[in-house]
């Protein structure tokens, strides 16, 4: 009898908190809406298995010495898998619609003022008891207005490590929900004639000008934002790489393998930080709640931006391509292209939103540049 009294103390189902059963189904929740649904299963895949592995009493995971806690301190504590990550989506992206129509950088910057109106909310939820966030935490929450994960988990592992998972978890379950967030918004703010709007065919952009261009990014990073050089510099690494074509063994590993590896890696990582005793928490329920409202700011402000410049242009720029400006590679473009083809059947805008898509992407480096030299 004492045998089986000391087998069962060892089993799962004898030492199971209330708070790790939440966890489990949270888990298998974020599995089901990557395998089912399909939203961002690359991450969401490993993110929730992760956490079911991280829920598991007396497994060890993510205690000293287990493989979960060895991931995350070599490479998300260090901020090498979001690094590695920036350069092989800097490989995966083609810069010439930016470059063929540079004005689509305004609405990649007007994006991001979701994340810093989000600053000032996570400031603002201070006066309600329970929440207790400091500048630093206020500025690796507000990252995740910019839709933008590796950035997010960048920032947060150098500013609020305590708070990765809730962070990393706001940051890719809005970019998975791209879909259902913004058509709404974007409706909301245009006319049926300005989604209407058919624009001009892309100049052609030469291979010159491509391999120019994240020489030139990284050049005015390091000259005025250098706090925004880790990420920019990797992103600016993959791109030549694809662009130079003299290295195209190392482009395609940075494209399929080596971001491959590090994304299940991150992954894991990230679902290791959802344990019931750090996420189960009141300011996971703030941090949900502020990302859902940095998204909607970040959306909103980019079809704001465009509807001045469709003003401004006399009427040939469609402004939902503005909503594009959020990050989201490339899920934001194509909801544009959606959304522009309930309007019109012959409106094609993929290619027009993959500008504002691309500079999303450089605006939230650069945001996150900026609040690290501002809080650090």
């Amino acid at each position: 009898m004492e045998g089986l009294t000391i087998l069962w103390r060892d089993t799962g189902l004898a030492n199971f908190t209330p708070g790790q059963i939440v966890m489990l189904l949270v888990g298998c929740l974020l599995l089901y809406l990557a395998i089912v649904r399909k939203f961002e299963p690359l991450l969401l895949v490993p993110i929730g298995f992760g956490c079911v592995l991280a829920n598991i009493p007396m497994a060890g995971f993510t205690e000293p010495g287990g493989l979960l806690y060895y991931i995350f301190e070599v490479g998300v504590k260090t901020g090498i898998f979001p690094l590695l990550i920036f350069m092989g989506v800097g490989a995966l992206t083609d810069f010439g619609s930016l470059i063929a129509n540079p004005k689509t950088l305004f609405l990649g910057a007007a994006a991001q003022f979701g994340i810093f109106a989000t600053l000032f909310g996570a400031i603002a939820l201070n006066m309600v008891p329970g929440f207790e966030f400091s500048l630093a935490d206020a500025a690796a929450i507000s990252i995740i207005g910019g839709a933008d994960g590796p950035t997010a988990i960048f920032v947060a592992s150098r500013l609020a490590p305590d708070l990765l998972g809730a962070i990393a978890v706001a940051a890719y379950s809005y970019m998975a929900l791209v879909p259902i967030i913004q058509p709404p918004i974007m409706k909301a703010l245009t006319t049926e004639d300005e989604r209407n709007v058919a624009m001009e065919q892309l100049r052609p952009v030469s291979r010159k000008e491509k391999i120019f261009f994240p020489l030139i990014v990284l050049l005015m990073a390091i000259l005025f934002l250098p706090a925004a050089t880790p990420l920019v510099g990797m992103f600016c690494l993959g791109n030549l790489m694809r662009e130079s074509g003299v290295v195209e063994r190392l482009s395609k590993a940075a494209q399929n393998e080596i971001i491959n590896i590090v994304t299940i890696l991150l992954g894991l990582a990230v679902g290791s930080k959802l344990s019931a005793d750090k996420f189960l928490t009141v300011e996971t329920l703030g941090i949900l709640a502020l990302g859902a409202v940095a998204f909607s700011i970040g959306t909103a402000s980019g079809v704001l931006m465009g509807k001045l410049m469709h003003r401004l242009s006399g009427g040939k720029v469609n402004p939902l391509i503005g909503a594009a400006g959020v990050s989201a590679v490339p899920m934001a473009a194509r909801v544009v292209n959606k959304v522009g083809l309930q309007a019109n059947p012959h409106n094609f805008l993929l290619m027009h939103a993959m500008g504002p898509n691309v500079a999303g992407v450089l605006g939230s480096a650069v945001a996150a540049g900026v609040l690290l030299a501002l809080v650090q």
